[in-house]
């Protein structure tokens, strides 16, 4: 059976390897043309906003390979036959947490950038979070606008960080 881990890699192995032939295939007239492009003013607009949003990516990047490592840590140690079944119990727990809480980070950045048209990074630490926004107005408003949205979504009372990042 092929694991998580391995899957991962020939599937971006697979997709470098689609793009290094497409590269190496494609007219030299071609590559010229992207060239000019990219000096184009609107381009250069295009091209700040995409590394805004590689902020963004980059963070959720940087949680999912924490997290990774977590689980794999957490998946080698339930497969230890010294442990005791409560261990193993408590270790099954751990990863179920770390799913659900990764299916409610991204529920919830749907949800802001659905509701409140906000592109935003969420990331769950038990009863806190932590939230990025791209948006060039820093207001009290619009924050509370994210943690009465996040709030919503929880019975208990959770402490919320709301962090804004300029376009």
């Amino acid at each position: 059976m092929i694991s998580k881990q391995n899957l991962w890699f020939l599937t971006l192995f697979s997709l470098i390897l689609i793009l290094g032939v497409y590269y190496v295939t494609m007219p030299k007239d071609l590559l010229s043309k992207v060239e000019n492009i990219v000096e184009d003013k609107e381009t250069k607009e295009v091209v700040e906003e995409v590394e805004e949003e590689s902020m963004l990516v980059a963070m959720r990047v940087n949680l999912e390979e924490e997290r990774q490592e977590t689980i794999t840590k957490l998946q080698k140690d339930l497969t230890k036959e010294e442990l005791s079944t409560e261990e193993k119990n408590n270790i099954y727990e751990q990863l179920k947490y770390l799913n659900e809480i990764q299916g409610k980070e991204e529920k919830l950045e749907k949800q802001i950038k659905k509701e409140l048209k906000l592109d935003c990074f969420v990331k769950q630490d038990n009863n806190n979070i932590e939230t990025v926004c791209i948006s060039n107005e820093h207001n009290e408003k619009k924050a509370n606008e994210i943690m009465r949205l996040i709030q919503s979504k929880y019975e208990n009372r959770i402490n919320i960080t709301i962090k804004f990042q300029k376009k």
